[in-house]
């Protein structure tokens, strides 16, 4: 599927794995994509590789996330996310903030970045990666579950807010996703892969090709009609 070259994308921690597949998608259907993460050589390397526009910002910085609503925005892609596994009991109210900064208000403050210029335009696709976990629940994952959960409400709530303007906004939810961060943590707990391998209808790991392809799927034209939805990308370790 092709996109509008006068299109441009905003994605978002754009430099995990994640991230830069959903650039490379998009990018390879037509859309100027603006790359937006913590400043460092990982973003700079992918705006060099993709010969793509990196946008250094801090999403927790609210100013610094309302100058990224500086560039007029088609399709926003919010993929940043930070990830914590420990017991609810056990954890540290402290860090709580941060998760609720990161997965929640972030996506939140791009929302309220870019969604006037969308409005004025008339179209726009606001795709916001939460996860599995915030849909269907994870041990181990409480507050992050939490905080990304926020984003099937808000979705929700925005589509149909804005849906008369022909802003559509939906939310991807990714399973067992094969990331680097994801490989560090099975590699040393191999009895861990089998389980997990075991417990996934389609018996494998996805990639971040997989949930990129869905983001570029909700940004595209023909998800026109699709909006207030949650997809999940898991391979079929839930299905309700």
């Amino acid at each position: 599927m092709t996109l509008e070259s006068t299109r441009t994308a905003l994605v978002s921690g754009a430099a995990s794995d994640i991230g830069r597949a959903v650039c490379a998608s998009l990018l390879a259907a037509g859309l100027t994509v603006l790359a937006t993460d913590l400043p460092g050589e990982r973003l700079d390397a992918l705006a060099a590789e993709l010969e793509i526009e990196a946008l250094p910002a801090d999403l927790t910085d609210p100013a610094q996330v309302a100058a990224l609503g500086e560039h007029p925005v088609d399709v926003l892609a919010a993929v940043a996310g930070l990830p914590v596994v420990e017991r609810f009991a056990t954890s540290d109210p402290v860090g709580w903030d941060l998760l609720w900064q990161v997965n929640l208000r972030a996506p939140m403050l791009l929302t309220h970045a870019v969604l006037p210029g969308m409005t004025e335009r008339g179209w726009g696709r606001l795709v916001y990666v939460s996860s599995d976990s915030a849909r269907a629940g994870a041990g181990g994952e409480a507050v992050y579950a939490a905080t990304k959960a926020g984003l099937l409400g808000f979705a929700k709530s925005v589509a149909r807010e804005a849906a008369r303007a022909s802003v559509t906004a939906n939310v991807i939810c990714p399973g067992p996703i094969d990331t680097e961060r994801s490989r560090a943590i099975l590699d040393e707990r191999p009895r861990l892969r089998e389980g997990l391998l075991r417990a996934i209808p389609l018996g494998t790991l996805g990639t971040p090709e997989d949930v990129a392809a869905a983001v570029a799927y909700l940004a595209s034209p023909a998800a026109g009609y699709v909006t207030g939805q949650t997809l999940s990308v898991n391979g079929g370790i839930t299905m309700s």
